[in-house]
């Protein structure tokens, strides 16, 4: 469900973090989510590799 958002909508948004966080905030609040961003995404590819990862000769370790 995508929806497209018109340019008065998108200006009131703006709007409205500007009051909330004021003028000074805002870049740091979307440096910060691009920062957590890319190390979700980072994580998430991590995990990706590791399940596709081959676990080696198929046989158990040997007892110790």
């Amino acid at each position: 469900m995508m929806r497209n958002f018109s340019v008065t909508e998108i200006v009131l948004i703006l709007l409205a973090l500007i009051l909330l966080f004021g003028a000074r905030r805002i870049p740091e609040l979307a440096r910060s989510l691009g920062r957590s961003l890319s190390e979700f995404k980072r994580g998430r590819e991590d995990g990706e590799r590791e399940e596709t990862k081959p676990t080696g000769s198929g046989s158990p370790p040997p007892a110790a």
